[in-house]
Order: structure tokens, then sequence, then C-alpha cells
């Protein structure tokens, strides 16, 4: 079983690419903030499980990969609420995106608290 196959990475991946897509409409003067920072944070979710998943079998390494991944998507969830105040995305965007945030989080609480499953 490689990263690629985890329900967590998937999810992060099709966000990521939710956030590149919207980011595409920002402005021009955002282009080396809040988009760079929005579509980095979003996808070094799915990087640091990658780095992570690969060293599973190294508890303590594999766990830390896994905070760095839930800081990320938290980092991602701090730079869209950006994005919806500077009136980049509606509500309802922000909103749908948040939800998916939120459920990856707890997917990577899940496996933070059952690093056994996935040795």
């Amino acid at each position: 079983m490689g990263f690629r196959t985890l329900i967590a990475y998937k999810k992060a991946f099709d966000l990521s690419m939710e956030f590149f897509k919207i980011s595409k409409s920002f402005p021009k003067e955002e282009i080396y903030s809040l988009t760079d920072q929005i579509r980095r944070s979003s996808r070094s979710v799915c990087i640091n499980l990658a780095e992570g998943y690969r060293k599973r079998t190294y508890p303590k390494h594999f766990y830390s990969k896994l905070t760095d991944a839930d800081s990320e998507n938290s980092e991602t969830l701090g730079w869209l609420e950006f994005a919806l105040a500077c009136n980049y995305i509606s509500k309802e965007v922000k909103n749908n995106l948040e939800i998916k945030n939120i459920e990856i989080g707890k997917l990577l609480n899940y496996m933070m608290n059952n690093l056994d499953r996935f040795r």
C-alpha cells in the first residue's frame, strides 16, 4: 500500500487542486503572497503525508510528519480566511472548502492516534 491510497492523501490532493484553480482568479498583486501561500500550504499537506508514509516504520518520525501535515492544513484554513476577508471568494465557497479542510484534519488526527494501523 502506497501513500497515494491513503484517504487523507486523496482528499488533501483534491482540495489542493481546488485551491489551485480558485486562486487563479486572485488579483495579480497577490501572486507572491496569498496565492503562493495557500497553494504551498495545501500542497504541503500531501507532501508531508507522502514523506511520512515512507518512514512509517519509525513511529516518532511518522507522527512528526503527520503533525506537520496537520499544521499545514491549519495554515491553509488561515489563508482561506484571508481570501474571504479580501473578497476573493464567496462565503459559500469558503464554507465548502472549510468543510473539506476540517475533514482532512480529522483524518490526520485519526492517523496520529492510530499509527499501528498504517505500518
